[in-house]
């Protein structure tokens, strides 16, 4: 197994200044895995849904390349739902709704053949729940990413300690960073937080692009400017999976290949805000996403020598 991810598979209803949807298909396992199947030759996925969840798009996954032999189906349970409505400026939103259902009491069941990945995405989850899994494999994976938010920091601030000691890259954005090192200085946050256990840090600023930490080096990613911005649901699980995607299919973890799949992350999530949900990133074609990751090359490169 090249790359194993975990988080929620789930349904949402979205409500945007353009738009909303009835009850679709998301959750952060969801996204991360698409879009790393656009890379990694192997990508496994361990979750849990209700007897609500439809085996059509079980199968569709399945036909991504994706192994969802690590999803359980709770029979007679439902699936995790969430709410949500964002604001005008598409950067802040109000949650609506918020039903655990199956995910209240999840524990995460490696299947055999799937507890040596390479790779290991670990979506937004309890932490308690990520470290679980992580203790579960048979061996230590080249890189575990994890992915985390504010709600954990406030509610379960030692589980999450605990957890940022096992892994060697974190995605939060910038509050997040904020909060949880007592910083206002991006600077200043990323130090506090590598030393809790990460060795590379990425802090995503949404609409601003993102930043990559690794001992005194720092990169920078702008983000596209987009005409259309539908939904930001997913777009950072997108980024996530498209960064730890390119990191198994390279099999490369040097800070230079990061920087790289910092820019193919974001060109993965720059498709995901076009549309609701996940409509946008299950069929993207080759060439237009090396159209795209050719534009993010652009927005940046200057030739100081001419």
């Amino acid at each position: 197994m090249s790359l194993l991810v975990t988080g929620t598979v789930a349904f949402d209803a979205i409500e945007t200044p353009f738009g909303k949807t009835d009850k679709i298909i998301g959750g952060a396992a969801t996204y991360v895995s698409l879009a790393a199947s656009y890379f990694a030759k192997e990508v496994g996925l361990i979750g849990v849904v209700g007897d609500d969840f439809p085996q059509s798009y079980i199968d569709f996954l399945a036909s991504k390349g994706i192994n969802t032999a690590g999803l359980q189906i709770k029979q007679g349970e439902k699936s995790f739902f969430w709410s949500g409505r964002y604001f005008n400026d598409m950067n802040s939103r109000e949650t609506l709704i918020t039903e655990l259902n199956v995910l209240a009491d999840f524990d995460p069941i490696v299947p055999a053949g799937m507890d040596a990945p390479d790779y290991l995405m670990l979506g937004n989850l309890a932490p308690v729940v990520q470290s679980t899994l992580i203790k579960r494999l048979s061996k230590r994976p080249k890189l575990i990413a994890m992915d985390t938010m504010n709600f954990w920091m406030d509610v379960a601030l030692d589980d999450l300690k605990e957890t940022l000691k096992m892994v060697d890259v974190l995605t939060i954005n910038d509050e997040e960073a904020r909060q949880l090192s007592g910083e206002y200085s991006l600077k200043k946050a990323s130090r506090v937080i590598r030393a809790m256990g990460p060795k590379y840090l990425i802090i995503k600023k949404g609409e601003h692009g993102a930043l990559l930490f690794y001992e005194e080096q720092v990169f920078f990613a702008p983000a596209m400017l987009l005409e259309d911005v539908f939904d930001p649901t997913g777009a950072g699980d997108t980024f996530a999976g498209g960064f730890i995607g390119w990191l198994a299919m390279t099999d490369n973890i040097s800070f230079d290949n990061m920087k790289r799949a910092i820019i193919y992350g974001s060109a993965m999530a720059s498709f995901c805000v076009e549309k609701f949900g996940t409509e946008n990133i299950i069929n993207i074609d080759e060439k237009l996403l090396q159209e795209r990751v050719q534009a993010f090359r652009e927005l940046s490169y200057v030739d100081m020598l001419s």
